[in-house]
């Protein structure tokens, strides 16, 4: 599908949102086609505690083809249909391009050994470290932190990269300071103004990048915004409702980088999938129980509701009583997935995606936005509205509506404290003017000198 502003869903109902089939699947790799009807397990390691230097590069390497031949052999153990491997480069491997490029071409290598000799069918998810924010306010789209991501972009192509994904920061100096401060239009300014045009223009890049190559645009994530939230409601310092809102919320701006030339699988860290994969049809990745390696959620069974490759995060290559860490959590994956792939083969995907969603869903409100139906209402909110701005308003609203229906007529019982923040979210969302000229008015004095509009294409309302 060419590159524009979707107006309508690719799923329309709920009942036709599953795991496994997308209705945009992605041939890549060597012989793997992701939503085609299978799940597969995304494998995502990185290194112990160790110094990125040219001094530890040696060991470094070591790591990587240790991690890449332990995953391998597991995964043709268990007769896994098809694997995803999914390098997440160090800052340090993207702020020298050259590093990560190399990693990328030992990690290509053994898949293709793996799929010369097992007929193994697998992919490389490549993603490097967005580090244009090294910058303060960041410097999005020029500078030498620019220049050195898209050389490590085009390095890792050419290294033999199947799949580029990143995880944009555009936004993320206002949303920061916006959680903390609880300040929801704080958010809703970060990630419907800001946040949406740099995604977008960040991926005109990357799918230009990837054109006339074997490599794939995948997608983007909103792990910097709405994992954030859900890391500190997880540490009570903010509400869980709130959480909530910026995850549904957070769908607009990911949502650009398919407007943009993304073609999926989406990032596993994109909670928001579910949505992307309503409106767009195309494959998504996700994570929950099986990323407790990584970090904790209320979300550990909901998030394979409707995946089409299911990730562990990340993991690092330290030894257990089994085997090295990523091996073991390779095993864990190849397992969720058989039985995922187990219960469609015999009839029953629809009944495995109800009980991952039911056994979630009455117990946290970051929860019950990701059912299959709460996702179909969130992503026709955002379709049926025009403007990043206010879509993700809308997304926002229709988020509130459906946890307050969910406490009031389903199995969720918010406390006094979450259902007062409910209700103060909802007023400050009814407040958020139209405007996009407006609100760029209101934060430039809300927070001065903590972002530079010339980055987001923005024409400063102060200058």
């Amino acid at each position: 599908m060419a590159p524009g502003t979707y107006s309508s869903l690719s799923v329309t109902c709920a009942d036709a949102l599953l795991y496994g089939v997308a209705p945009r699947p992605v041939a890549c790799g060597f012989d793997l086609v992701i939503g085609g009807g299978a799940v597969f397990p995304e494998v995502n390691f990185t290194l112990p505690a160790i110094t990125i230097s040219q001094a530890n590069w040696p060991e470094i390497l070591k790591h990587y083809e240790e991690m890449a031949t332990a995953i391998l052999k597991r995964a043709v153990s268990l007769q896994v249909p098809g694997i995803v491997l999914e390098f997440e480069l160090l800052p340090a491997m993207t702020d020298r391009p050259e590093w990560g490029a190399e990693i990328t071409a030992l990690l290509r290598r053994h898949l293709e050994k793996a799929h010369a000799r097992h007929g193994l069918k697998s992919a490389l998810r490549v993603t490097p470290t967005d580090i244009r924010d090294q910058a303060k306010p960041p410097e999005l789209r020029g500078g030498p932190a620019w220049d050195r991501l898209r050389r490590s972009c085009d390095l890792c192509i050419a290294a033999g990269a199947d799949i580029l994904s990143i995880e944009s920061v555009g936004g993320k100096e206002v949303h920061d300071q916006a959680l903390m401060y609880g300040d929801v239009r704080g958010c809703i300014f970060a990630l419907g103004v800001l946040a949406p045009p740099d995604t977008g223009w960040l991926w005109d890049q990357m799918a230009a990048s990837c054109q006339g190559t074997r490599c794939v645009p995948g997608g983007d994530s909103a792990c910097g915004f709405a994992n954030t939230a859900m890391q500190l409601a997880h540490q009570k310092m903010l509400p869980e409702v709130l959480a909530a809102v910026i995850r549904a919320a957070s769908a607009v701006r990911s949502l650009a980088a398919f407007e943009h030339g993304a073609v999926g699988p989406s990032k596993d860290c994109a909670y928001e999938g579910p949505v992307i994969k309503a409106i767009t049809g195309c494959p998504i990745s996700m994570e929950g129980k099986s990323a407790a390696c990584a970090h904790f959620s209320p979300i550990g069974n909901i998030a394979a509701a409707v995946c089409d490759l299911w990730s562990n995060e990340s993991v690092q290559n330290v030894r257990l009583l089994s085997g090295n860490a990523p091996e073991a959590f390779a095993e864990l994956l190849a397992y969720d997935c058989r039985l995922m792939n187990t219960a469609a083969a015999r009839g029953g995907a629809k009944s495995m995606r109800d009980w991952l969603s039911a056994s979630d869903a009455d117990l946290s409100p970051q929860a019950a936005v990701l059912t299959p139906s709460a996702t179909i209402q969130i992503a026709k909110a955002i379709v049926e509205t025009s403007g990043t701005l206010r879509r993700t308003v809308a997304a926002a609203q229709t988020a509130t509506q459906i946890i307050r229906g969910a406490n009031k007529q389903d199995g969720l019982r918010l406390s006094a404290k979450e259902s007062t923040w409910l209700d103060r979210i909802e007023r400050e969302l009814a407040e958020i003017p139209d405007d996009e000229e407006a609100l760029l008015d209101w934060a430039q004095t809300a927070y001065p000198g903590v972002f530079r509009p010339e980055s987001y294409g923005l024409v400063s309302v102060l200058a």
